[in-house]
Parts: structure tokens; sequence; C-alpha cells
């Protein structure tokens, strides 16, 4: 039995391999990867790589053992996500898998945005498969706002479309940790958690903060849909997925991802980072 992680060598990925090598050996972590060159690290440190595209079902049958808990980290090809999922799941169930844990989206079936359309469908194909799974909703990233840095700094604006509507966002390190701990850990099978951080914050709170931290005046901008859709697709967002973002932006007015339930500080067992700890270390990598 090994604990598995698809997509791992991508961001989260990268980080849920690291949490796990704090409590378990090398030798009982497997890494399911599309390009086993960008793995090379991870095989050298005793991890076995498995080498499985999402796409190729074939690939996929020999990707998992059974008895193994696998993570399966959604895919980030928008629209292709379902048929993707679906393949690992049938794989994992082919396999005997122990759990199946996948990283949906916060609020699961009620969030009524475009971007949790496809995760409400694969936690169908789950649920439907009949394997032991663990849900891990996900809420927004710290990274969605810090990874933008550098044109905020250079406009002094943070732009969007979500009004004062609030984020209960944390760091991916935070998620990767939960992820970490219902891998290890016994009692979390059928169980669904809804990860957020610990404080919801507005883009005018954001926008301060990036000031405060940066030294540089930074405002929020709030601009109608249709221009915060124009101002993405001038700077080069492709039209499809600027859409999501400005129907996300919509969400984050309506309070959807907001909610701070407390369970990803009780799995992880401390606080969430906050943000401002998050702009700070944007700001010395920038």
């Amino acid at each position: 039995m090994s604990i598995v992680v698809t997509g791992a060598t991508g961001s989260l990925g990268r980080l849920v391999i690291e949490e796990l090598l704090k409590q378990v050996s090398a030798d009982g972590i497997a890494a399911v990867v599309r390009d086993g060159a960008k793995a090379a690290d991870l095989a050298a440190r005793g991890i076995e790589v498995r080498v499985a595209d999402y796409e190729d079902p074939a690939a996929l049958a020999g990707a998992f053992r059974s008895g193994d808990r696998v993570l399966l980290i959604s895919g980030s090809e928008v629209g292709r996500r379902v048929p993707q999922h679906t393949a690992v799941i049938e794989a994992a169930k082919a396999a005997g898998v122990a759990q199946l844990a996948y990283t949906g989206i916060l609020g699961g079936p009620e969030a009524d945005f475009e971007l949790a359309a496809e995760h409400k469908v694969t936690e169908r194909a789950v649920l439907d498969s009949g394997l032991p799974y663990t849900f891990l909703r996900n809420g927004w990233y710290h990274e969605n706002y810090t990874a933008n840095l550098a044109p905020v700094l250079a406009h002094g604006a943070v732009v969007g479309s979500a009004g004062a509507g609030r984020v209960a966002s944390a760091a991916r390190a935070d998620y990767a940790a939960a992820a970490a701990v219902v891998l290890t850990g016994e009692g979390h099978l059928g169980k669904t958690y809804e990860l957020s951080g610990d404080t919801a914050w507005s883009l005018p709170e954001y926008a301060a903060e990036v000031a405060a931290r940066s030294g540089r005046e930074v405002v929020y901008q709030d601009l109608p849909a249709a221009a915060h859709l124009e101002v993405l697709t001038g700077a080069g967002v492709p039209q499809g997925f600027a859409e999501l973002l400005v129907d996300v932006d919509a969400a984050i007015a309506r309070g959807r991802l907001a909610g701070t339930g407390g369970d990803l500080a009780r799995l992880i067992g401390r606080p969430t980072t906050p943000v401002g700890e998050a702009v700070a270390a944007a700001l010395k990598e920038s």
C-alpha cells in the first residue's frame, strides 16, 4: 500500500508531497505524473514515480494498487476535467484502492458558479463509484491573488468586480497540510470537509494590505462585470477563463467563498495562514 498523489509535480501536489514526507517514509509515497522527467527530484528522494496522464486510461490502469490511499488533485484544464477525473476514478476502482480523496471546491453541490460545475459532477462520479472517499472542498488560495502582485503594484490597483464581497482564502500550503492529514490518518472515510481560511476579507481590504506591506499606494477598483472582463482579456487572459474569473467575482459578491467554518484549521491543528503573511512573502519574492 502506498499513499498516491496525482498531479504530484503541480503547485499543490508538490506541497502535499512535502507534508507527507513529514509523516511517512519516502518509500511509502507514490507520485503520479504526466512527465517523469519533471519528477526526477522526487525519484531521487526515494518516492516511487508512476507516469500516467489523466487523458490516458490505459496508463492510469497501472497507476494504482490495491489498498492505495489516493489523492486526486483536480485537473487544471477547465472543460476537460470531467472525462479526466472519470478516468482516474475508474482506474482507482478497478485497482481496489482503499481511499480516494478529491480536491473539489468550497460549497460542493451548493456552489452556484460555473467554476464549480465540473467539481460537482466529479463528486457525483466518486459517490456513484462506491469507492471509500474523502471530499476536500478547497476554498480560494491566497496565491490566486498574491501571484498577481506585479501588475497590481505597477498600476497601483487591485481590479475586480466583487464589490464588498468577502473571501475566506488560505495558503496553498494549508490545503496541502489538510490533504496529508486525511491521507495518513484514520476516521476520514465518507467525510466531507469544507476548507477555508479562518478570516474572510474583502478586495478593498486586500488592496489596503498590499499598500501597507509594500509602502506603495494601492486601491481597489471595482468594475462592472463587462468592464472587468475587458480588462482581463486585454491583459492576455483567454476569453473563456476570463469569463470564469468574472463569474467567480460575482459569486464572491454573493458570499459564496466567505465561509469560515473552521474545518481547515481543525484538520491541520493550527490557525490558517493570514493573507497578510502571504502578501509579505510574495513581495519578498518579487
